[in-house]
């Protein structure tokens, strides 16, 4: 038997899932844990100067003129989602525990990828231009917009509150390095292009130290004694069936609005996904250490079954996108004899061609 081409086990999901093991079996106490988190917060800024550094407005300016489509995926992203996270309530603190809904709830905030939207949406023949856009427009408007519906929607999550210390945190771990990104772009964009090894290192190495850190927390608090299988799998579930619904409303917006196959893909593949590389570095400064382990791990989960669902949909999308006619070939011109030249003085006489005898 072989593995299923469509069943995509992301190596970095797997790393993180060892990343959380690991922190079970070794937590970080004491002094060395204040250490790390002074160390993962360095890590969250150079990340979102990372991120700023790489979304190039011009190449995301391209796609900008299907505002419909944007409309349809801004509204997916930061509206129909919350709601939906909302609507999860009913299920709690019966078969999901508070914290465990309430990261659900901070899933539902999060933006949209970037890099695999992009890649799914090419490897579906969509509309690449719109998605570089709106996966990008997503990110920026995100920095913003996620803390402040987080605050919004999650007010009995710890000591979550819109603050002075917090909006400083936020302002100066995300907003500030990201627009310091974008604005270093013609000094740093080459070089980064040149290194994307490095800068990937980078990049995994701040979210696997957050992530370490934050379960390491949870693990010296004792929460992770408070949660039984059986509600991992209904958390599975749940985050399976948030994904299954938006998927099914964008298919259904997107027919409705009469779009073609290039931007129904781009749409479906930018509205129903959501940034673990965004999201767990924003929770990381959005909510206390103790909680953090349970609040991300909706969206840990969701990230791996979204890149599984999403790399079915986009080889089953390839194989069935419109071909552009080409037309018939046009037939070759019939043969002309060669023209005779007429003697001086004399006046040329012309033969009828055979189909005209």
């Amino acid at each position: 038997m072989r593995w299923p081409r469509w069943l995509i086990i992301d190596p970095f999901i797997a790393m993180l899932f060892a990343v959380v093991a690991l922190a079970a079996l070794l937590p970080v106490r004491g002094t060395a844990a204040s250490v790390a988190g002074v160390v993962a917060s360095v890590g969250i800024a150079l990340l979102f100067f990372l991120h700023g550094a790489r979304i190039a407005p011009a190449a995301a300016l391209a796609g900008a003129r299907h505002w419909r489509l944007h409309t349809v995926v801004l509204s997916t992203t930061f509206v129909v989602f919350p709601l939906l996270g909302l609507a999860v309530a009913v299920m709690s603190p019966q078969l999901l525990p508070a914290d465990l809904y309430q990261g659900v709830l901070f899933l539902c905030v999060v933006p949209s990828t970037v890099q695999s939207s992009i890649a799914f949406t090419s490897i579906a023949r969509g509309n690449v231009p719109a998605a570089v856009f709106s996966a990008s427009f997503s990110n920026i408007v995100g920095v913003a917009l996620t803390p402040l519906l987080a605050v919004l929607l999650m007010q009995n999550t710890g000591d979550l509150r819109l603050t002075a210390g917090s909006i400083g945190s936020i302002v100066g771990q995300l907003l500030l390095p990201f627009v310091a990104g974008q604005l270093s772009r013609r000094w740093t964009a080459d070089w980064i292009g040149r290194h994307k090894s490095l800068t990937s290192v980078v990049d995994r190495g701040s979210i696997l130290l957050v992530v370490y850190t934050a379960f390491s927390a949870g693990v010296v608090a004792g929460i992770w004694q408070q949660i039984a299988v059986s509600q991992l799998l209904v958390l599975g579930a749940t985050v399976g069936a948030l994904l299954a619904v938006v998927m099914g409303l964008l298919f259904g917006v997107t027919r409705l609005l009469g779009f073609d196959h290039a931007d129904r893909a781009a749409t479906v593949f930018c509205g129903a996904k959501k940034s673990l590389a965004t999201g767990l570095p924003m929770a990381a400064v959005l909510f206390s250490p103790q909680l953090l382990g349970l609040l991300v791990l909706p969206l840990m989960i969701f990230h791996q079954i979204q890149l599984i669902v999403c790399a079915a949909l986009a080889r089953w999308w390839s194989n069935r996108a419109p071909v552009t006619p080409s037309g018939p070939p046009s037939e070759p011109a019939e043969p002309r004899a060669p023209e005779r030249r007429a003697p001086a003085g004399r006046t040329p006489v012309t033969r009828p061609s055979p189909s005209a005898r």
